[in-house]
Protein backbone atom coordinates (compact mmCIF):
# COMPACT_ATOMS: atom_id res chain seq x y z
CA UNK A 1 0.00 0.00 0.00
CA UNK A 2 1.00 3.68 -0.06
CA UNK A 3 1.00 6.39 -2.72
CA UNK A 4 4.15 5.06 -4.42
CA UNK A 5 3.10 1.39 -4.50
CA UNK A 6 2.60 1.17 -8.27
CA UNK A 7 5.94 2.73 -9.15
CA UNK A 8 7.66 0.64 -6.48
CA UNK A 9 6.37 -2.69 -7.85
CA UNK A 10 7.00 -1.46 -11.38
CA UNK A 11 10.68 -1.09 -10.45
CA UNK A 12 11.00 -4.25 -8.36
CA UNK A 13 9.33 -6.84 -10.61
CA UNK A 14 9.14 -7.70 -14.30
CA UNK A 15 5.59 -6.61 -15.23
CA UNK A 16 4.40 -3.18 -16.33
CA UNK A 17 2.32 -2.01 -13.36
CA UNK A 18 2.06 1.58 -14.58
CA UNK A 19 -0.29 0.55 -17.39
CA UNK A 20 -2.76 -1.12 -15.00
CA UNK A 21 -5.69 0.48 -13.19
CA UNK A 22 -8.00 -0.47 -10.33
CA UNK A 23 -9.76 -3.79 -10.92
CA UNK A 24 -7.10 -5.11 -13.28
CA UNK A 25 -4.35 -7.63 -12.56
CA UNK A 26 -1.36 -9.47 -13.94
CA UNK A 27 1.36 -11.97 -13.28
CA UNK A 28 4.79 -10.63 -12.46
CA UNK A 29 8.08 -12.25 -11.51
CA UNK A 30 10.38 -11.51 -8.61
CA UNK A 31 13.96 -11.94 -9.80
CA UNK A 32 17.46 -11.35 -8.50
CA UNK A 33 19.61 -8.53 -9.96
CA UNK A 34 20.97 -11.14 -12.41
CA UNK A 35 17.42 -12.18 -13.45
CA UNK A 36 17.47 -15.49 -11.59
CA UNK A 37 13.97 -16.53 -10.61
CA UNK A 38 12.51 -16.23 -7.11
CA UNK A 39 8.76 -16.62 -7.65
CA UNK A 40 5.80 -15.73 -9.85
CA UNK A 41 3.28 -13.40 -8.21
CA UNK A 42 -0.40 -13.03 -9.10
CA UNK A 43 -1.24 -9.34 -8.60
CA UNK A 44 -4.57 -7.56 -8.13
CA UNK A 45 -4.74 -3.77 -8.43
CA UNK A 46 -7.13 -2.43 -5.79
CA UNK A 47 -8.27 1.07 -4.86
CA UNK A 48 -5.71 1.65 -2.11
CA UNK A 49 -3.38 -1.34 -2.40
CA UNK A 50 -1.89 -4.00 -4.64
CA UNK A 51 -2.49 -7.56 -3.50
CA UNK A 52 0.29 -10.01 -4.35
CA UNK A 53 -0.22 -13.76 -4.13
CA UNK A 54 3.04 -15.69 -3.92
CA UNK A 55 4.05 -19.19 -2.87
CA UNK A 56 4.01 -19.97 0.88
CA UNK A 57 7.70 -20.86 0.85
CA UNK A 58 8.76 -17.50 -0.65
CA UNK A 59 6.39 -15.12 1.13
CA UNK A 60 8.69 -14.30 4.05
CA UNK A 61 11.79 -13.79 1.91
CA UNK A 62 9.94 -11.63 -0.61
CA UNK A 63 8.46 -9.45 2.15
CA UNK A 64 11.91 -9.00 3.67
CA UNK A 65 13.48 -8.28 0.28
CA UNK A 66 10.91 -5.64 -0.65
CA UNK A 67 11.28 -3.89 2.68
CA UNK A 68 15.02 -3.57 2.05
CA UNK A 69 14.33 -1.62 -1.14
CA UNK A 70 12.01 0.95 0.45
CA UNK A 71 13.91 4.23 0.79
CA UNK A 72 13.21 6.96 3.30
CA UNK A 73 11.10 9.11 0.97
CA UNK A 74 9.13 6.20 -0.53
CA UNK A 75 5.47 6.11 0.44
CA UNK A 76 5.22 2.33 0.45
CA UNK A 77 4.21 -0.19 3.10
CA UNK A 78 4.58 -3.96 2.79
CA UNK A 79 2.29 -6.13 4.92
CA UNK A 80 2.00 -9.91 5.02
CA UNK A 81 -1.74 -10.57 5.34
CA UNK A 82 -1.58 -14.36 5.00
CA UNK A 83 -3.02 -15.00 8.46
CA UNK A 84 -5.80 -12.44 7.94
CA UNK A 85 -7.04 -14.01 4.70
CA UNK A 86 -8.09 -17.30 3.10
CA UNK A 87 -7.67 -17.97 -0.61
CA UNK A 88 -9.68 -20.48 -2.64
CA UNK A 89 -8.77 -21.46 -6.21
CA UNK A 90 -11.60 -22.65 -8.44
CA UNK A 91 -10.55 -24.57 -11.56
CA UNK A 92 -12.14 -26.88 -14.08
CA UNK A 93 -14.67 -26.77 -16.94
CA UNK A 94 -17.64 -25.92 -14.69
CA UNK A 95 -15.97 -22.99 -12.90
CA UNK A 96 -17.91 -20.41 -14.90
CA UNK A 97 -21.17 -22.21 -14.15
CA UNK A 98 -20.43 -22.09 -10.41
CA UNK A 99 -19.67 -18.37 -10.67
CA UNK A 100 -22.95 -17.72 -12.46
CA UNK A 101 -24.89 -19.66 -9.82
CA UNK A 102 -23.33 -17.47 -7.13
CA UNK A 103 -24.33 -14.29 -9.01
CA UNK A 104 -20.69 -13.64 -9.88
CA UNK A 105 -21.14 -14.29 -13.58
CA UNK A 106 -20.11 -10.77 -14.61
CA UNK A 107 -16.47 -11.89 -14.21
CA UNK A 108 -16.85 -14.75 -16.68
CA UNK A 109 -14.98 -13.94 -19.88
CA UNK A 110 -13.10 -10.99 -18.37
CA UNK A 111 -9.31 -10.65 -18.83
CA UNK A 112 -6.94 -12.55 -16.60
CA UNK A 113 -6.42 -10.75 -13.28
CA UNK A 114 -9.68 -8.78 -13.39
CA UNK A 115 -10.88 -8.53 -9.78
CA UNK A 116 -13.97 -7.20 -8.00
CA UNK A 117 -15.46 -7.05 -4.51
CA UNK A 118 -18.74 -8.86 -3.78
CA UNK A 119 -21.01 -10.07 -1.02
CA UNK A 120 -21.96 -13.76 -1.15
CA UNK A 121 -24.63 -14.73 1.35
CA UNK A 122 -23.69 -11.66 3.37
CA UNK A 123 -19.97 -12.46 3.30
CA UNK A 124 -17.49 -9.94 1.81
CA UNK A 125 -15.32 -11.60 -0.80
CA UNK A 126 -12.90 -10.51 -3.52
CA UNK A 127 -12.89 -12.59 -6.69
CA UNK A 128 -10.36 -12.54 -9.51
CA UNK A 129 -10.20 -14.15 -12.95
CA UNK A 130 -7.65 -16.96 -13.09
CA UNK A 131 -5.66 -18.48 -10.27
CA UNK A 132 -2.11 -19.25 -9.29
CA UNK A 133 -2.01 -22.35 -11.46
CA UNK A 134 -4.09 -21.44 -14.51
CA UNK A 135 -5.46 -18.50 -16.48
CA UNK A 136 -8.77 -20.35 -16.47
CA UNK A 137 -10.91 -20.54 -13.37
CA UNK A 138 -11.13 -18.03 -10.52
CA UNK A 139 -9.59 -17.03 -7.19
CA UNK A 140 -11.72 -16.16 -4.17
CA UNK A 141 -10.22 -14.19 -1.27
CA UNK A 142 -12.05 -13.86 2.02
CA UNK A 143 -11.49 -13.59 5.76
CA UNK A 144 -10.86 -16.63 8.00
CA UNK A 145 -14.21 -15.94 9.70
CA UNK A 146 -16.06 -16.33 6.39
CA UNK A 147 -13.88 -19.10 4.95
CA UNK A 148 -15.97 -22.01 6.25
CA UNK A 149 -19.16 -20.57 4.76
CA UNK A 150 -17.45 -19.88 1.42
CA UNK A 151 -16.07 -23.43 1.41
CA UNK A 152 -19.48 -24.97 2.06
CA UNK A 153 -21.08 -22.73 -0.57
CA UNK A 154 -18.58 -23.91 -3.19
CA UNK A 155 -19.14 -27.55 -2.25
CA UNK A 156 -22.90 -27.07 -2.51
CA UNK A 157 -22.34 -26.01 -6.13
CA UNK A 158 -20.57 -29.27 -6.93
CA UNK A 159 -16.98 -28.18 -6.39
CA UNK A 160 -14.67 -31.08 -5.50
CA UNK A 161 -11.96 -30.50 -2.85
CA UNK A 162 -8.40 -30.84 -4.11
CA UNK A 163 -5.59 -31.78 -1.73
CA UNK A 164 -1.99 -30.60 -1.94
CA UNK A 165 -0.80 -33.78 -3.70
CA UNK A 166 -3.49 -33.51 -6.37
CA UNK A 167 -2.75 -29.79 -6.71
CA UNK A 168 0.92 -30.57 -7.37
CA UNK A 169 -0.08 -33.22 -9.90
CA UNK A 170 -2.29 -30.65 -11.65
CA UNK A 171 0.52 -28.07 -11.63
CA UNK A 172 2.89 -30.43 -13.39
CA UNK A 173 0.65 -32.38 -15.78
CA UNK A 174 -2.08 -29.92 -16.74
CA UNK A 175 -0.36 -26.60 -16.31
CA UNK A 176 3.38 -27.01 -16.44
CA UNK A 177 3.68 -23.96 -14.23
CA UNK A 178 7.17 -23.45 -12.72
CA UNK A 179 7.39 -23.61 -8.91
CA UNK A 180 9.90 -22.15 -6.41
CA UNK A 181 12.64 -24.51 -5.32
CA UNK A 182 12.02 -26.67 -8.38
CA UNK A 183 11.92 -24.75 -11.66
CA UNK A 184 12.35 -21.32 -10.07
CA UNK A 185 15.78 -21.31 -8.46
CA UNK A 186 19.06 -19.45 -8.60
CA UNK A 187 20.18 -21.92 -11.28
CA UNK A 188 17.78 -20.63 -13.93
CA UNK A 189 16.89 -17.20 -15.25
CA UNK A 190 13.41 -15.92 -15.95
CA UNK A 191 13.67 -16.39 -19.73
CA UNK A 192 14.84 -19.99 -19.40
CA UNK A 193 11.75 -20.56 -17.24
CA UNK A 194 9.70 -19.31 -20.20
CA UNK A 195 7.89 -16.55 -18.30
CA UNK A 196 7.67 -14.19 -21.26
CA UNK A 197 4.10 -13.04 -20.63
CA UNK A 198 5.07 -11.77 -17.18
CA UNK A 199 7.88 -9.58 -18.48
CA UNK A 200 7.56 -6.09 -19.93
CA UNK A 201 10.18 -5.58 -22.62
CA UNK A 202 9.32 -1.91 -23.07
CA UNK A 203 9.42 -0.37 -19.60
CA UNK A 204 12.43 1.38 -18.08
CA UNK A 205 14.94 0.22 -15.53
CA UNK A 206 13.91 -2.48 -13.07
CA UNK A 207 15.67 -5.20 -11.12
CA UNK A 208 17.16 -7.76 -13.50
CA UNK A 209 16.35 -5.66 -16.57
CA UNK A 210 19.94 -5.32 -17.78
CA UNK A 211 20.50 -9.07 -17.78
CA UNK A 212 17.14 -9.75 -19.45
CA UNK A 213 17.82 -7.20 -22.19
CA UNK A 214 21.27 -8.65 -22.83
CA UNK A 215 19.92 -12.21 -23.06
CA UNK A 216 17.32 -11.11 -25.61
CA UNK A 217 19.66 -8.90 -27.64
CA UNK A 218 22.36 -11.55 -27.98
CA UNK A 219 20.01 -14.57 -28.12
CA UNK A 220 21.61 -15.80 -24.92
CA UNK A 221 18.90 -18.13 -23.63
CA UNK A 222 20.72 -21.47 -23.64
CA UNK A 223 18.02 -23.78 -22.25
CA UNK A 224 14.27 -23.89 -21.74
CA UNK A 225 11.66 -25.67 -19.67
CA UNK A 226 9.72 -28.59 -21.15
CA UNK A 227 7.21 -31.23 -20.17
CA UNK A 228 8.47 -34.82 -20.45
CA UNK A 229 6.44 -38.04 -20.71
CA UNK A 230 8.45 -40.77 -18.98
CA UNK A 231 8.54 -44.55 -19.30
CA UNK A 232 9.04 -45.00 -15.54
CA UNK A 233 9.25 -42.98 -12.29
CA UNK A 234 12.20 -40.58 -12.02
CA UNK A 235 13.76 -38.48 -9.28
CA UNK A 236 13.90 -34.68 -9.57
CA UNK A 237 17.51 -33.69 -10.10
CA UNK A 238 18.15 -36.62 -12.46
CA UNK A 239 20.28 -35.74 -15.49
CA UNK A 240 18.70 -35.58 -18.94
CA UNK A 241 20.90 -36.90 -21.72
CA UNK A 242 20.88 -37.18 -25.51
CA UNK A 243 23.34 -39.56 -27.20
CA UNK A 244 25.12 -40.02 -23.89
CA UNK A 245 25.69 -36.29 -23.38
CA UNK A 246 24.07 -34.40 -20.49
CA UNK A 247 21.74 -31.73 -21.85
CA UNK A 248 19.53 -30.87 -18.89
CA UNK A 249 18.02 -31.68 -15.52
CA UNK A 250 14.67 -33.00 -14.30
CA UNK A 251 13.00 -30.57 -11.89
CA UNK A 252 9.54 -32.01 -11.04
CA UNK A 253 7.92 -35.44 -11.31
CA UNK A 254 4.46 -36.91 -10.74
CA UNK A 255 2.25 -39.74 -11.88
CA UNK A 256 -0.56 -38.98 -14.31
CA UNK A 257 -4.25 -39.82 -14.05
CA UNK A 258 -3.18 -43.46 -14.02
CA UNK A 259 -0.38 -44.68 -11.77
CA UNK A 260 1.30 -46.14 -14.84
CA UNK A 261 1.57 -42.69 -16.42
CA UNK A 262 4.67 -40.70 -15.55
CA UNK A 263 5.17 -37.02 -16.27
CA UNK A 264 7.87 -34.50 -15.44
CA UNK A 265 9.19 -31.02 -16.04
CA UNK A 266 12.81 -30.33 -16.84
CA UNK A 267 15.26 -27.89 -18.36
CA UNK A 268 16.86 -28.94 -21.65
CA UNK A 269 19.47 -27.13 -23.75
CA UNK A 270 17.81 -25.38 -26.67
CA UNK A 271 19.65 -27.15 -29.47
CA UNK A 272 19.59 -30.59 -27.82
CA UNK A 273 15.88 -31.46 -28.04
CA UNK A 274 12.45 -30.01 -28.74
CA UNK A 275 8.79 -31.05 -28.96
CA UNK A 276 8.45 -34.74 -29.83
CA UNK A 277 12.12 -35.64 -29.39
CA UNK A 278 13.33 -38.54 -27.24
CA UNK A 279 15.68 -38.08 -24.28
CA UNK A 280 17.07 -40.32 -21.55
CA UNK A 281 16.43 -39.44 -17.90
CA UNK A 282 18.79 -40.90 -15.33
CA UNK A 283 20.39 -44.11 -16.55
CA UNK A 284 17.73 -45.64 -18.77
CA UNK A 285 14.33 -43.97 -18.39
CA UNK A 286 12.98 -42.97 -21.80
CA UNK A 287 11.38 -39.54 -22.07
CA UNK A 288 9.41 -37.78 -24.80
CA UNK A 289 9.66 -33.99 -24.82
CA UNK A 290 6.29 -32.20 -25.01
CA UNK A 291 4.86 -28.72 -24.69
CA UNK A 292 2.73 -27.94 -21.63
CA UNK A 293 -0.21 -25.48 -21.53
CA UNK A 294 1.31 -22.79 -19.30
CA UNK A 295 4.51 -22.57 -21.32
CA UNK A 296 2.69 -22.91 -24.66
CA UNK A 297 0.76 -19.69 -23.90
CA UNK A 298 3.95 -17.69 -23.44
CA UNK A 299 4.83 -15.26 -26.24
CA UNK A 300 8.56 -14.66 -26.72
CA UNK A 301 9.53 -11.83 -29.07
CA UNK A 302 10.31 -12.83 -32.67
CA UNK A 303 13.93 -13.67 -33.36
CA UNK A 304 15.59 -10.81 -35.14
CA UNK A 305 17.38 -11.65 -38.37
CA UNK A 306 20.54 -9.61 -38.33
CA UNK A 307 21.34 -10.44 -41.96
CA UNK A 308 24.68 -9.72 -43.65
CA UNK A 309 26.74 -6.78 -42.51
CA UNK A 310 29.14 -4.58 -44.43
CA UNK A 311 32.07 -3.09 -42.54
Amino acid sequence: SGDDRIQFLHNQTTANFECLSEGQGCETVFVTPTARTIDIAYAWIMKKAVLLMVSPETCGNITEMLNKYIFFADKVEIQDITKQTCLFALSGPKSSEVMANLNLGDLVGQPYGTNRHYNVNGMPITVGVGNIISEEGFSLLTSPAAADSVWKTLLSQGAIPLGSNAWEKLRITQGGRPAPGKELTNDFNVLEAGLWNSISLNKGCYKGQETISRLITYDGVKQRLWGIHLSAPAEPGSPITVNGKKVGKLTSYTTGRKECDHFALGYIKRKAASDGDTVIVGEKIIGTVVNVPFLSRQSPPPVKNSGPRLN
